[in-house]
């Protein structure tokens, strides 16, 4: 067996154990907090909703490490049973040798490779979801929303592989590869909210009114110039609640989730607003974009070294001959067991941006208590786990718990 196969087992091995660590410390930890409601949040969470909180947390726990358990195995096979080179070689065979050849055999096995997840993904929505009384899909509409995503991965993804493919025949090929994903990333921040996502959501105006007023009187208090504020019937999938704004310049939207307009009241929406209006005014919206453009140019980079080492060919089954379409397919498959531990820094960022952000929405609406009374509200609502172990959160959340949350606003603010 070839030593990078080792690698490999090594790396996969290391990352599950670690994930099945933390997984087991926080099922314990949530447990241990099971029964009645702990004091902090015994002011908006009555019993019966506290302890589905935890019946949910443990649920996702339950069902997140079958799928652990399903991606290893599944990748186990797929990379030492010889199944990448033999597909990809009969793709070629019978397709060509072309760009565009091989473009279609690279979207052929990602879609192939799919497949198996499917009835995982449906036992989340129609079971696991459901079992909580969030799932609103139904199953033609699930089946239709995949139908629809695959047609649109292959009219974007397809144009964009043949590029890249052709692009290697290029001096520093890598340089103009990350130009041309990064423009198509800023050309998608526009497209997606005003092509793509209608065609899976419905977005309406917000109605003229008091809440519509105060709103718009926030964007204009704040500097933030939004060309409207849409209404999004989430409400259709899921009974989960967001806000959110999309696009740049002149094209930027407000997108508000119906299901959060019934969940909260006037001044709680402001705040909600007020706190995303914070993210972008802050910079955060350009700090990421930055460093993800800054992650995609370093693995082109990565990715133009293997495909000059014939080591990393061999050890899968294919030959560098094959060009750039195996390495593209193993990168994709193989890159997160690196990129797996850098979550603790990227999340460590994000949280810190989300406290920024929340500061912004409580010096906004002039008080911290609209902000702390919508997280309380989305935390109950959405059923989140209130008492996640340190070091998962640490590892795994983007955002502050809502302790941490509440804390900052009150210790930095008047209230």
């Amino acid at each position: 067996m070839h030593p990078i196969i080792y690698a490999f087992i090594i790396l996969l091995g290391v990352k599950t154990a670690f994930e099945i660590w933390l997984e087991w410390l926080n099922r314990r930890h949530v447990q241990e907090a099971s029964g009645s409601v702990p004091e902090p949040f015994q002011d908006f969470i009555d019993p019966e909703t506290y302890c589905k909180t935890i019946e949910y947390t443990l649920a996702k726990s339950r069902f997140g490490l079958l799928e652990t358990f399903f991606d290893v195995a599944l990748l186990l096979i797929i990379i030492l049973s010889g199944f990448l080179p033999w597909l990809y070689g009969g793709l070629i065979d019978f397709l060509g040798n072309s760009l565009w050849a091989q473009g279609l055999s690279l979207l052929a096995i990602s879609i192939i490779l799919s497949l198996p997840a499917l009835p995982l993904e449906w036992w989340q929505q129609f079971r696991l979801e459901e079992r909580f009384g969030f799932n609103k899909s139904t199953l033609r509409l699930w089946v239709t929303d995949k139908l629809k995503g695959l047609i649109l991965g292959l009219v974007i993804g397809f144009p964009v592989l043949c590029v890249l493919l052709w692009l290697v025949g290029l001096p520093v090929w890598w340089l103009w590869a990350f130009a041309v994903v990064f423009a198509f990333q800023l050309v998608m921040i526009v497209v997606y909210p005003m092509f793509i996502m209608p065609l899976f959501n419905k977005f309406e105006p917000l109605p003229e009114g008091g809440l519509r007023n105060r709103l718009m009187s926030l964007a204009k208090k704040t500097g933030f110039k939004a060309k409207a504020i849409l209404v999004m019937d989430g409400s259709k999938r899921s009974g989960h609640s967001n806000a959110f704004f999309t696009g740049f310049g002149n094209f930027r939207r407000i997108v508000l989730f119906d299901t959060l307009m019934e969940q909260l009241e006037e001044d709680e929406l402001e705040a909600v607003l007020a706190h995303e209006i914070g993210h972008y005014k802050l910079g955060h919206v350009s700090r990421m974009l930055a460093v993800s453009g800054l992650a995609t140019l370093i693995g082109f980079r990565v990715l133009a070294a293997l495909t000059e080492s014939d080591w990393f060919y061999k050890g899968f089954g294919f030959t560098t001959e094959q060009g750039l379409a195996p390495a593209l397919l193993l990168f994709g498959l193989l890159s997160g067991l690196v990129t797996f531990w850098l979550h603790p820094a990227i999340n460590f960022w994000s949280r810190k941006h989300e406290y920024e952000a929340d500061a912004f929405a409580r010096d906004a609406v002039n008080s911290g208590q609209p902000m702390v009374r919508s997280l309380r509200k989305l935390h109950e609502k959405n059923l989140s786990n209130l008492t996640p172990h340190p070091a998962y959160s640490a590892f795994y959340y983007s955002h502050p718990t809502l302790l941490e949350r509440e804390a900052a606003i009150v210790s930095t603010g008047s209230g």
